[in-house]
């Protein structure tokens, strides 16, 4: 099951004109600059756009296409802004209500009680909005959306306007809303960080285009796109938690690449668990050093080398068990090494960030 859509939109000083294929479940992230087109195709989706030129079929069912039309209050889902917008005379219990009240009884498929456990809301259910943070009042927007009982979740940038701290509060809650509900989000964003810890599929705009979509680990590592060759490329690797070293507060992610240790997390072991690795932290070698402070070695294949834009650098892209990884090394060592494609080498990991 899908989201097929197409949109063409002109507004003189901005042209939108892209075709989507979005995955009927996870997380797809509209990514790209400002003013490539996020909130507008965003706004498309939930039909608060209404343009001549669209097509929009919803797992099957058409939603926008030639004369047919269906208004915003009937279509099933629910949006989430920059800004929480809580009614400040309302308590929390009753800001989360307010939509769900008004759904009819055969609709409800998620209870109060249950979103307030999914977004820990339960212990400010009492409280009025100003007596909330940033971040809470944000889980209480997404908690109003999702008692709606949506069958897709729009969110448009929803910690843009959240501290570092608020976003780390919340960060954690939207990976749960990902992995325990099975409604498919559309997510904003232009923070890649946000991207690469919460998304499955991306998108990626620009100038009212799409530039390319696909899954996140494959777009995050094309060299033909510009993610690759940024100051913060880098890959995403996809395991399960394997041990915890307690005394040195490390914890093993295992994948079929090798293992990785990362700072500690508070998860099970078996449980799945995706690190991001940055180019530039990634340095290699011929054979395994020894002696080294770096943690994280792993065997890998160079499986591409690639022009960087950044003058006396080149991007290798390795293969470490199925999965692609990005180095970022300089052109000088590169030649020393005489690395090829097809070459068996081995990346020295300096720092890696939970993702």
């Amino acid at each position: 099951m899908t989201i097929e859509a197409r949109f063409f939109l002109d507004r003189g000083d901005f042209t939108l004109d892209v075709d989507l294929v979005i995955p009927g479940q996870g997380v797809t992230a509209l990514f790209g600059r400002s003013g490539s087109g996020k909130t507008t195709i965003l706004r498309c989706l939930a039909g608060l756009e209404r343009i001549r030129e669209g097509r929009l079929r919803f797992h099957g069912e058409t939603w926008q296409e030639g004369r047919r039309w269906m208004p915003v209050h009937k279509r099933p889902l629910g949006y989430v802004f920059q800004e929480a917008s809580l009614f400040p005379h309302l308590k929390v219990r009753d800001n989360l209500l307010y939509g769900f009240k008004r759904l009819r009884p055969d609709r409800r498929r998620l209870a109060l009680n249950d979103i307030s456990a999914l977004l820990g809301l339960a212990d400010l259910l009492d409280r009025y909005p100003d007596a909330l943070s940033g971040g809470q009042r944000q889980r209480v927007a997404i908690g109003r959306a999702l008692l709606t009982s949506p069958q897709l979740l729009l969110m448009d940038e929803p910690m843009a306007s959240l501290d570092v701290t608020s976003k780390g509060e919340i960060l954690p809650y939207l990976e749960r809303l990902r992995d325990e509900l099975s409604i498919p989000v559309v997510y904003v964003s232009h923070a890649i960080e946000e991207v690469a810890r919460l998304a499955d599929h991306m998108v990626l705009l620009e100038a009212g285009r799409v530039l390319a979509q696909g899954p996140l680990q494959t777009l995050l590592t094309r060299t033909d796109l510009p993610l690759a060759h940024s100051e913060q490329a880098s890959a995403i690797i996809e395991g399960t938690v394997a041990a915890h070293h307690v005394s040195d507060h490390l914890t093993e992610l295992a994948f079929a690449g090798g293992t990785l240790l990362i700072s500690h997390q508070a998860r099970a072991v078996g449980t799945p668990l995706r690190a991001r690795i940055l180019a530039r932290d990634v340095s290699v070698a011929l054979t395994r050093p020894d002696g080294s402070s770096v943690l994280n070695a792993l065997e890998v294949r160079v499986s591409d080398i690639s022009d960087d834009p950044q003058p006396g650098y080149v991007i290798l892209t390795l293969d470490t068990g199925g999965q692609p990884l990005l180095a970022r090394v300089s052109l000088r060592s590169c030649r020393q090494l005489a690395l090829a494609k097809g070459q068996t080498v081995w990346a020295m990991v300096k720092g890696v960030a939970v993702a």
